[in-house]
């Protein structure tokens, strides 16, 4: 099969991957094609800047729905500086830490939240 290429700077209205928002977007565009088994480029061209709050929920949050196996062999990224790309490696591995034990960490943040 013949892979997919989303380009970021095709869904917002600026080359800044900073709000949630923008990062749901894309989590939207990519999430169908991983549950179809479609392999997936996903390409930062032209961006200037990416911060862990886009990427948790662009990249992270597909880790609570798919194996870490298939992600890494569908998905793939361009166009990302090396800094941007341990950015993305510390999402990713938060995103497997958090998922494996949700509920502790879940009942964790709630009890912090109670007593702030």
């Amino acid at each position: 099969m013949e892979k997919k290429k989303i380009k970021v700077l095709d869904f917002l209205s600026d080359p800044l991957c900073v709000t949630v928002e923008d990062g749901q977007k894309i989590f939207d565009l990519i999430q169908p094609e991983i549950a179809n088994n479609v392999p997936l480029e996903v390409s930062f061209e032209r961006i200037d800047l990416i911060i862990s709050a886009f990427l948790n929920v662009a990249i992270g949050q597909l880790y609570g729905t798919f194996t870490e196996e298939k992600i890494g062999s569908l998905l793939s990224y361009s166009h990302l500086e090396e800094d941007d790309m341990e950015l993305l490696r510390i999402v990713v591995a938060n995103a497997l830490r958090y998922y494996s034990n949700q509920e502790n960490y879940d009942l964790a943040a709630q009890e912090v939240l109670e007593y702030a």
